[in-house]
């Protein structure tokens, strides 16, 4: 191969990997949704609570504890909150604040669930380095299901009456 070829190859190829490396970030870019409304609704069988989110990437991980207390993200503080038992659902990657800090969910950060037949209260306990969790009180202890549904995006949690 003449050294003029070669040049022209490296290049071409130097041009192509820089091609690719500028269109990377453009196909990588992941937004990160905000809650921005909690709701609750009795159900035959089971209390539901929606986290509606703004619209982004839905959190990729999920997952709830039965906790003997909830405490608060990132403090460690208890967070008092009506019920016999508790559950600690936490999202990731979910904020409930916008880039200046701001909070994209206005609403209480907790309050009671008379309406329910097994959920007595809910409370926003943590946004903290794009992990929210969310403590729900109980009357019995139940089965938990938590999942994501999009279009729009939000977390589901329903609780076993």
């Amino acid at each position: 191969m003449s050294k003029t070829l070669g040049r022209a190859l490296v290049a071409v190829l130097l041009l192509l990997a820089g091609t690719l490396v500028a269109a990377a970030p453009a196909q990588a870019v992941a937004t990160t949704p905000a809650l921005t409304n909690i709701r609750t609704g009795l159900n035959p069988g089971f209390d539901r609570i929606v986290l509606d989110l703004s619209a982004g990437t839905v959190p990729g991980t999920l997952s709830y504890q039965l906790v003997d207390e909830l405490t608060a993200d990132p403090s460690g503080e208890i967070v008092w909150l009506t019920g016999e038992y508790f559950i600690n659902v936490s999202a990731f990657a979910l904020v409930a604040h916008d880039a200046n800090g701001n909070p994209t969910y206005t609403g209480p950060q907790k309050f009671r669930t008379r309406n329910l037949a097994n959920v007595m209260a809910v409370a926003l306990t943590g946004d903290f380095e794009a992990h929210t969790s969310i403590g729900i009180g109980v009357r019995t202890r139940t089965a938990v299901n938590v999942f994501t549904l999009t279009a729009p995006n939000r977390v589901v949690i329903d609780v076993a009456h």
